[in-house]
């Protein structure tokens, strides 16, 4: 998720919900180009957020809601330890 871009198409996906999005209309919500559109879900996919499914000429996408729910659990889980321990330190 390191760049604007994979973060629009990941918004993209996430607000699609369950039924994803084909890459078209991918690109007809976020504008991005189609070489760097594919580039950027190649690279979502293979990081586990984005489930690609064939379905006839299409490809649909669409967000790996289980693995976007672990992430963000694992990074709330850091959620002000830094000032817990300080806390605690100076308690």
């Amino acid at each position: 998720m390191g760049s604007e871009q994979r973060l629009k198409v990941l918004r993209a996906l996430v607000r699609a919900g369950a039924p994803g999005l084909t890459v078209g209309q991918i690109q007809e919500r976020t504008g991005i180009a189609p070489s760097t559109l594919a580039h950027h879900l190649r690279f979502l996919a293979a990081g586990g957020l984005v489930v690609q499914e064939r379905a006839g000429r299409a490809t649909v996408n669409r967000a790996s809601f289980d693995a976007l729910r672990n992430l963000a659990q694992f990074i709330l889980a850091e959620c002000c330890v830094d000032q817990q321990e300080r806390a605690a330190n100076d308690g």
